[in-house]
């Protein structure tokens, strides 16, 4: 078996924040004890090139993030963490100086969703002083800026200028706010920081209409998911484990990837056929074709 590209490891499904893009969890709110994790990144570390500290929830709020992090060090695996950002000062210097985060994501859009009458500014400034630091302390570190929040025209992307400004004047650059998501998602602007741009999507539900029986999707080839109570998902999309392919805290991961149900949409996919009925619903699929 070939290595994911990334395994996503939902160390808690709980968040701080109730952005109108991230639907709400139905599951039991969970966070992952120490040792689930350990044993759970045990099987997943030899398995992947990166582990994502989420699938649904805010990993900074975990609270023993500290020692999970001590823990990916140990195991030496490379993290790509998302983060609203809301707890960023509480952790600054663990991210900006841990050996085991590869990339750090900030999902910007999500401040004016949940605090339309709050200004930015300080929350900006915040993230910005952070990547100079992280900077200085680690080059290598990858950092986005995400901004997916893009609509169709230009005029409709208004809502982004005053990021735009900040960062420009924060770095000194100049930045075009013109996006076309079609034709780019990630933007250079200061050495390994970087803009990311995406438009919102539809969560997978099986109340959606069937879009299609045919279709292709890189679930179980470049990624899985594991929820906070162990259990195994094809897709970093199914939020609710609708597509339970076994749980790793009571069966072995390689297993569980080899068993009928994962074969079966594995091999689905590659053949242009969706084996579920979940996946015969889902939108996001249109985008691999």
């Amino acid at each position: 078996m070939e290595k994911f590209k990334r395994v996503y490891i939902e160390i808690s499904n709980i968040c701080n924040l109730q952005c109108s893009f991230c639907p709400i969890v139905d599951r039991d709110k969970k966070i992952m004890g120490l040792n689930l994790f350990e044993t759970t990144l045990t099987q997943v570390a030899p398995l992947t090139e990166q582990v994502c500290l989420h699938l649904m929830g805010e990993p900074l709020a975990h609270p023993d993030f500290e020692t999970i992090i001590r823990i990916c060090e140990e195991q030496k695996v490379r993290v790509n963490l998302t983060t609203n950002a809301i707890l960023l000062n509480r952790y600054a210097d663990l991210l900006s100086s841990s050996p085991a985060f590869h990339q750090i994501n900030f999902s910007i859009h999500s401040f004016k969703d949940n605090f339309k009458d709050k200004s930015i500014s300080p929350y900006l400034l915040d993230i910005l002083n952070f990547s100079q630091l992280a900077f200085e302390r680690r080059p290598e570190l990858y950092i986005n800026y995400r901004l997916w929040n893009i609509l169709e025209t230009t005029k409709q992307n208004d809502s982004n200028k005053d990021i735009f400004d900040a960062i420009a004047d924060f770095f000194k650059i100049s930045i075009k706010d013109n996006i076309d998501v079609s034709s780019i998602k990630s933007k250079r602007i200061w050495n390994r920081v970087y803009l990311h741009f995406d438009s919102r999507f539809e969560w997978p539900h099986p109340l959606m209409p069937k879009q299609s029986e045919r279709g292709f999707c890189h679930a179980l080839t470049s990624h899985i998911g594991i929820h906070a109570d162990g259990t195994v998902v094809p897709c970093c999309l199914d939020k609710e484990a609708r597509l339970e392919l076994g749980n790793c805290a009571t069966k072995g991961l390689e297993a569980i990837l080899q068993d009928k149900r994962a074969s079966a949409m594995r091999e689905g996919f590659l053949q242009k056929k969706l084996a579920e009925d979940l996946c015969q619903r889902c939108t996001f699929i249109k985008r691999f074709q």
